[in-house]
């Protein structure tokens, strides 16, 4: 029995997401992947599956008999605020590797915090030799606000290389050796704990300017601020009075409202922000491709989905 076509549908440039279709045609020899602009009406009639990174919805529209699609992305806010409420089930991409490289990120820019490197940069810019004390990772404690797989790959991360870590979710979790906090009086209780703050929370209704003035108050006096989870999570401008008047002492940003990061922004000048230009987990196509392909493989073998977004809590 001849299998249903899948659909590939993006909106990266066509070198690209031919690119992407071979990763996945490796990964899925038994099955005839298509982008979508080769389909003809016929195929796109028989599709049954969509493999996605954020699309046009109009062209999902016109596949009218798909089950469900599978994201090539970890992030799917903006399939949610697109797609009608009708759209087939979204299946996000759940990557090992892509956890590990988070973590590695936050672990590197962690330490970069934590031994001093924004003032070294200052000094040597100022040509100043001035040598600043010394603490140990087990005197500071990072929290981390976002507990699923990125949050809980970087807690264990940063607990293996001595820090203190404490962690924040919005409904309660509990992992082995970490003070964990929930809800809006564990949030600002963390806050006023932690020598480092990493956000790796995903953007829905009720993050969206979470990180905002009356919070940033809150925080321990001269906290450093990472945050590798959505640019609109943070209300830019609190974050820059909170940089100006000492309540945080730097953040290094990696993700913006706007990408690219507009050239008026003051963020680019700021003495104390380190902008990075959404580097601190990018998507390897070899593992993406493996974990697309198996969860297709298992859906065909038994029919079963896996795990799906859940559209009103947006993750």
């Amino acid at each position: 029995m001849t299998r249903p076509p899948i659909a590939l549908v993006t909106r990266l440039d066509a070198p690209a997401e031919r690119a992407w279709r071979d990763h996945l045609a490796a990964a899925l020899p038994d099955e005839d992947i298509i982008c979508f602009a080769d389909m003809d009406s016929g195929q796109r009639a028989a599709a049954d599956i969509a493999i996605i990174a954020n699309p046009d919805p109009a062209s999902l529209a016109l596949l009218p008999n798909l089950r469900w699609c599978h994201s090539l992305w970890a992030g799917v806010e903006r399939l949610v605020a697109e797609l009608p409420a009708d759209a087939p089930p979204i299946v996000r991409l759940v990557d090992p590797e892509l956890s590990r490289v988070m973590a590695e990120a936050v672990l590197a820019w962690a330490f970069y915090l934590h031994r001093d490197m924004p003032a070294y940069a200052r000094q040597q810019k100022a040509r100043q030799w001035r040598q600043l004390p010394y603490r140990p990772p087990w005197e500071k404690t990072v929290g981390v606000l976002g507990l699923g797989e990125l949050g809980v790959a970087a807690s264990r991360v940063l607990q293996q290389a001595g820090f203190a870590v404490e962690g924040w979710s919005r409904s309660a979790k509990g992992l082995p050796g970490m003070v964990c906090h929930h809800g809006p009086d564990g949030l600002g209780a963390l806050l006023g704990r932690c020598d480092i703050i990493v956000c790796l929370l995903p953007l829905t209704p009720q993050t969206r300017g979470l990180l905002n003035a009356d919070l940033l108050a809150r925080v321990k006096a001269g906290a450093g601020l990472i945050n590798f989870g959505r640019g609109a999570v943070l209300v830019t401008d609190d974050v820059l009075a909170a940089l100006d008047d000492g309540r945080l002492s730097h953040a290094v940003l990696d993700v913006f409202e706007v990408e690219p990061l507009p050239p008026d922004s003051p963020l680019w000048g700021h003495p104390a922000v380190t902008v990075l230009p959404h580097v601190s987990a990018p998507t390897s196509p070899h593992t993406a491709a493996a974990v697309v392909g198996a969860n297709i493989a298992a859906y065909r073998s038994d029919g079963r989905l896996p795990p799906v977004v859940d559209r009103q809590r947006g993750y």
